[in-house]
């Protein structure tokens, strides 16, 4: 029998923790009968959330912590000061190799640096990227990086396309996937100066698929398959396209409840109207993968329900499955 996979869960993170993240590793065991789910956080308040479900016992532990790192500290001062926190103590775990996985929807500022600090990054690995699985027209793309990195180099971004093809390839399924810098225009000579310096090194790149630059207006008709920036960028990418999906979401159902006729013809259209919205909905896919760690780092939004914390997990167990680590190693790390 394989062994099996191990994941940390930050119990304590998120606008709905800990109910909402009990609920969701309860689900999640549920699917998967090789993982063991590590519940880190009050244990009191963890054992009074799964006492409301019928689950099998051995696949769920709980790892007791006092402290919670909040989303109003700095992460450095409170990853320095709050030693029993539960994300702490998860990704020591990971670091002991007691965990192969730790999520969590809590500070993302903590996540970030605590995953490189604590986890620490793979040999060779120079920054590692936050990347997130993005709904498009024709499926699904990677934005990488999405928000870990505000002042990366042309050398950083070059590993990130590298990074974002195996996971594609492995985790989505995507047989060479096209690689697509984000950039003001489609042609070579626009751009920034760290565009401008990362499209040559893309180009002569032999492991990677890159197809040149996208403009953000063509990343949602899924014209590529990773979608390559530095994090300010990716970051801005991410939240106006949240930001709009769920203001034109918004102004649909008002404009359907506006009249008798608009209520009679949203009656019609609603079975096709919220299969495509289904599509676009976030809560789909799960978290964002802190790339080239030892171990992995996956975060989720801090409004995360159990769905995404159930979806998560599912994410950390095609991972391991896969090797993407040692993938990561073998294409970029160094002996």
């Amino acid at each position: 029998m394989s062994k099996k996979i191990r994941i940390a869960v930050d119990a304590m993170g998120g606008d709905y923790a800990p109910t909402e993240v009990v609920h969701g590793a309860v689900d999640a065991i549920k699917e998967h009968d090789n993982i063991t789910v590590i519940l880190v956080g009050d244990r009191d308040a963890i054992k009074k959330e799964l006492a409301q479900y019928e689950y099998h016992q051995e696949q769920i532990e709980i790892v007791h912590t006092t402290e919670v790192i909040t989303c109003e500290e700095a992460p450095v001062e409170a990853i320095r000061k709050k030693k029993d926190s539960s994300l702490i103590v998860a990704l020591k775990m990971v670091k002991k190799g007691e965990a192969d996985a730790v999520i969590s929807a809590g500070s993302t500022g903590a996540v970030l640096v605590g995953g490189q600090v604590i986890a620490g990054k793979i040999r060779g690995i120079k920054r590692a990227p936050l990347a997130t699985v993005i709904p498009t027209m024709k499926g699904v793309s990677l934005l990488i990086d999405c928000g870990a990195n505000v002042d990366a180099r042309a050398d950083h971004l070059v590993q990130f396309a590298q990074m974002g093809s195996i996971y594609m390839e492995s985790v989505i399924g995507i047989k060479n996937p096209k690689v697509s810098l984000v950039n003001i225009g489609a042609e070579e000579a626009k751009g920034n100066a760290l565009v401008k310096e990362v499209y040559p090194k893309l180009k002569e790149l032999d492991t990677i698929n890159f197809t040149g630059n996208i403009e953000p207006r063509d990343i949602f008709a899924g014209e590529t398959n990773v979608v390559l920036c530095e994090a300010f960028v990716g970051n801005v990418i991410l939240k106006l396209a949240e930001g709009l999906s769920g203001t034109l979401i918004g102004a649909i159902k008002d404009g359907m409840m506006s009249s008798t006729r608009t209520k009679i013809g949203g009656l019609l259209v609603k079975p096709a109207l919220k299969d495509t919205l289904k599509m676009f909905d976030a809560s789909e896919y799960g978290g964002a993968p802190l790339l080239g760690l030892n171990g992995l780092v996956v975060k989720m939004h801090g409004n995360s329900k159990a769905k995404e914390v159930r979806i998560a997990i599912g994410q950390c167990v095609t991972f391991m499955e896969q090797g993407i680590n040692d993938k990561i190693r073998d294409q970029l790390g160094r002996k």
